[in-house]
């Protein structure tokens, strides 16, 4: 019988505790202190050893203290930023978990973790022992070889020679000279300049190897072969600091040999204490015997997936007695019936057949009536032996009284899909008193509002899965199709947590008067109205967007052929892979940024910044703006028509911006480009029916007015009061010009700068978007700043208070969460910062039109007009109006939507009309 061959694994540790630290939220201990780094590595840890059987284990981490290489180039990672406190302080620990889980930690003075994983790469292979390297580090890629492969856990990537060479272009024994050609910037190690992978790879592959292409270094032409000969001293070092150093004296560490890295059992003990102190309860329960929980976290496919269960990892979860009522007889139901009736709130919901509200039949529909209480009434289902239902009219007809009850309270989740549904059926939907959906997006809308997680976070209790008793994929069935007793649990269980979760939101919102308003006043008046938007839907020319369509397909093949004559050759212009080769191999163009596999990037900022210089990219943006307007809008739109009501339906989300802002979906029509001539024209398709106009009311500066509101700067007050341009006021400000000698490039640099600073512009953006020297864009911004004193006051106490509380409010009391605000990760603290400056602004627009949206709806109906609201797009409504009433609310509408709120400056509605809505602007 054949020896079995063994396996090492080696877990470059140093490598994953900076993507662990990063990749997961910012966790903390009961204590206060951060974890994440220690959820992220024992969670890598479980998996790997579950999936990489070994015989022996090495977690190698860096020592303390300089290396050799520092001692050979003393810049050697002299860039690399110190390590952040929150992640110092996780190191004792995580070396401390590792050890309890019986696996071996290697750390060695003078040498990185990369040159111990070297050593114990060519001591197992010397003994026929393969090696699976579990790294993110593409130095590690000149150890492969048919005895070792690197596994990256983060990305699912496993390499071997093959794959080698398929990812970097060269392979194994050659990454050595790839990277001394490249230069690595993350150790501060210089390579030649504007050599990129795909220059190394074509050297390496003419020359063969990097002392055959110093070698031949004349011949080389153009700059970058000037830079090679320029570069021909460095080197000889540069390839020794990248090279990974394979004969480190490893005796002391290993008295036994490979030996000593065999795996121990775990200290359960020592794990349990160290859970209970960082808070992993669920580990804690795995260690206890129930393993369900870790298991589920270990199974994980990537990090990404832990985010959503890493917030409940402070409370294990429970599930619910799910003893519910099935109403199947007529004396049930008018049992129930009576508890409804004298309830003074009811959970409601829905089982339907589609997601589609519009035309989605209704299978079943549960109510609870206090926590525990509840029942489901099965109206259609339909499986071999269903048990009979009661008929489905016959029960409307007696919960119709009920349901149009306005005095009748009934509460949901996400309760403007079920007013759809039964509006399907004729049923007017009234006294909707509460909605979880909402509740949960006013305290805090990053979270997540589906009510499975909103019942593992607020509740401790885990919900039955619709994929768990319908299946996935193409293997699910439709909700008629699950047996009755099944449905009952299930809809029962969604009507009863429902019920729960409002008496947990409940008083979180009234303890906070200013939250309350935003629910009470703001979010359950503007539900109301953007059903009877959805319902209403807008009249399309389906005949227009097809000859669009027609006229989009006859550009979009001149524009290829163009850009195949720029090329030299045809190509798959929708092909990221073929337009990087045309572009970076063929003809040579500079690589702007790299994809996460490593290859040049073809995405929209690298083609616009590349379409300034060169004409192929500029062809290529056309063809793909052209193509996503055709596929999107002018292909799609005419078969979203609902035949029905011969109308497209959007679906309006109120809980998916963070601000507050409304989301628009299937279609969406809150994207339609409207900065080219073939994006403005989509807007033309839709249209009034005869007899009627389209009119459009839009906020003028709406953003701009709320930061002089805010900031109360008296620059800024100043010229909206006096309804001067501020974009010109600015420039006249900045420039150090009078308003009517500001030139009109004077005037398209100051709005930059205007919309700019809301949105956190940094000075480098500001000077990429004019296209100056950033010297010229900070002067500007200096300016700026100098003038309008009262705006920089106001950001820096916003970012202040931001830090403090870890939100920031809209003027009318949305609370904006910013969970990275104190993050010791510069990146997400800066953009926290920005969110944290722009959010009260973005929010308080969004709060102001949709004050606007109910305001108008309810002078529409009490006046009892004809007029009806059919879009929302960001700070414009959309009106369809009768040419009777047209006079009435070009004056109206207006003033609606300039007094929903008292500013220091005066808001300012600017009303179009026209046959359909582009000429409405």
């Amino acid at each position: 019988m054949a020896e079995t061959i063994k396996t090492l694994l080696l877990i470059d540790g140093s490598s994953y505790l900076y993507r662990a630290f990063h990749a997961l939220p910012d966790l903390r201990s009961p204590t206060g202190a951060p974890t994440g780094a220690l959820y992220g590595i024992i969670s890598m840890l479980k998996r790997l050893v579950k999936e990489v059987p070994a015989d022996y284990i090495g977690c190698v981490f860096d020592a303390k203290g300089k290396t050799f290489r520092d001692d050979l180039y003393p810049d050697y990672k002299a860039t690399r930023p110190s390590m952040p406190d929150d992640l110092r302080v996780q190191i004792e620990p995580i070396h401390a978990a590792i050890k309890a889980m019986g696996l071996p930690i290697l750390m060695v003075d003078g040498v990185e973790a990369d040159d111990v994983i070297g050593t114990l790469c060519k001591a197992a292979e010397a003994a026929c022992i393969h090696s699976v390297v579990s790294t993110g580090d593409k130095d590690m890629a000149q150890l492969v070889s048919g005895m070792v492969r690197l596994v990256n856990t983060m990305s699912n990537e496993t390499l071997d020679p093959d794959g080698v060479r398929a990812k970097f272009g060269v392979p194994p024994e050659r990454i050595v000279d790839y990277l001394a050609l490249m230069g690595d910037t993350v150790d501060n190690v210089p390579g030649v300049p504007k050599c990129g992978p795909k220059t190394a790879v074509k050297w390496l592959t003419e020359y063969d190897s990097l002392d055959a292409v110093m070698a031949n270094a004349d011949k080389i032409g153009g700059v970058v072969g000037q830079n090679l000969r320029d570069t021909l001293a460095w080197l000889p070092l540069g390839r020794e600091l990248v090279t990974i150093k394979c004969d480190v004296d490893l005796h002391a560490e290993l008295p036994r040999g490979l030996e000593t890295l065999t795996p121990i059992d775990a200290d359960k003990a020592k794990l349990a204490e160290l859970f209970e102190t960082a808070g992993f309860k669920s580990w804690l329960r795995e260690l206890r015997g129930d393993a369900e929980v870790g298991d589920k976290i270990a199974a994980s496919g990537n990090q990404q997936a832990l985010r959503p269960f890493a917030p409940t990892e402070a409370g294990e979860l429970a599930e619910l007695p799910r003893d519910y009522a099935t109403i199947v007889d007529m004396a049930l139901l008018e049992s129930w019936l009576a508890k409804l009736d004298a309830t003074e709130l009811v959970a409601f919901d829905t089982e339907t057949d589609s997601l589609d509200p519009l035309t989605a039949r209704i299978v079943g529909l549960s109510f609870a009536v206090a926590e525990g209480q509840a029942a489901y009434l099965p109206l259609a289902h339909q499986y071999p032996g269903v048990p009979d239902q009661l008929d489905l009219a016959t029960v409307l007809a007696l919960l119709k009284p009920w349901l149009e009850n306005a005095s009748r309270k009934k509460l949901g989740q996400n309760l403007k899909y079920d007013q759809h549904v039964l509006a399907n059926y004729g049923i007017a939907l009234a006294g909707v008193a509460e909605d979880t959906l909402l509740q949960s997006y006013v305290l805090d809308s990053t979270e997540r509002h589906g009510m499975d997680e909103l019942a593992a976070k607020h509740l401790g209790l885990k919900a039955i899965a619709y994929e768990e008793i319908c299946g996935k994929g193409a293997k699910q069935i439709g909700f008629a199709a699950v047996d009755i007793d099944t449905a009952t649990r299930y809809s029962g269980e969604d009507a009863d947590i429902t019920l729960r979760l409002h008496h947990a939101f409940a008083p979180k919102l009234g303890a906070e008067k200013r939250l309350d308003y935003v629910y009470r006043e703001i979010e359950l008046p503007s539900r109301e109205v953007l059903f009877k938007m959805e319902r209403q839907g807008v009249l399309l020319d389906s005949n227009l967007l097809k000859g669009q369509s027609h006229e989009l397909g006859q550009t979009m093949l001149r524009l290829e052929q163009e850009a195949y004559e720029l090329a030299g050759q045809p190509f798959n212009l929708g092909s990221p892979k073929q337009i990087g080769e045309i572009l970076f191999d063929k003809l040579q163009l500079p690589v702007r940024k790299k994809t996460p596999k490593g290859a040049p990037s073809t995405d929209e900022d690298v083609l616009q910044e590349l379409a300034r210089d060169y004409p192929l990219p500029a062809k290529l943006l056309q063809h793909r703006s052209l193509a996503k307007l055709k596929s999107t809008y002018t292909d799609k739109l005419p078969l979203m028509i609902n035949p029905a009501t011969g109308r497209v339906h959007t679906n309006y989300s109120q809980a998916t911006a963070v601000t507050g802002r409304l989301s628009s979906n299937d279609p969406n029509l809150q994207n339609i480009p409207v900065r080219t001539h073939e994006g403005r024209r989509i807007r033309e398709a839709f249209i009034a029916p005869p007899g009627q106009m389209i009119v459009s009311a839009d906020y003028s500066q709406i953003e701009l007015r709320i930061m002089a509101h805010l900031s109360s700067d008296p620059g800024m007050l100043a010229a909206f009061a006096a309804g001067i341009d501020i974009h010109r006021a600015t420039a006249a400000e900045v420039f150090g010009a009078t308003p009517e000698t500001v030139s009109s490039e004077q005037r398209r640099y100051a709005k930059a700068i205007n919309f700019g600073l809301i949105y956190g512009m940094s000075t480098f953006g500001l000077a990429a978007q004019l296209d100056i020297e950033r010297s010229a864009a900070q002067n500007y911004i200096d300016r700026y700043f100098a003038r309008y004193t009262g705006v920089a006051a106001y950001m820096q106490t916003t970012r202040e208070t931001a830090r403090e509380h870890g939100f920031v409010e809209t003027w009318f009391g949305r609370r904006l969460w910013l969970p990275e605000i104190r993050s010791s990760n510069q990146g997400r603290r800066q953009g926290a910062e920005r969110a944290a400056i722009n959010a009260p602004m973005q929010g308080t627009a969004a709060d102001l039109i949709k004050l606007a949206m109910v305001a108008v709806q309810d002078w529409i109906e009490r006046e009892g007009l004809q007029s009806r609201l059919i879009m929302q797009v960001h700070d414009e409504l959309v009106m369809q109006v009768p040419e009777a009433e047209l006079e009435l609310i070009k004056v109206k509408l207006p003033e609606l939507m300039a007094g929903v709120a008292a500013l220091q400056v005066p808001l300012l509605a600017e009303v179009g009309v026209g046959a359909n809505w582009e000429a409405a602007h």
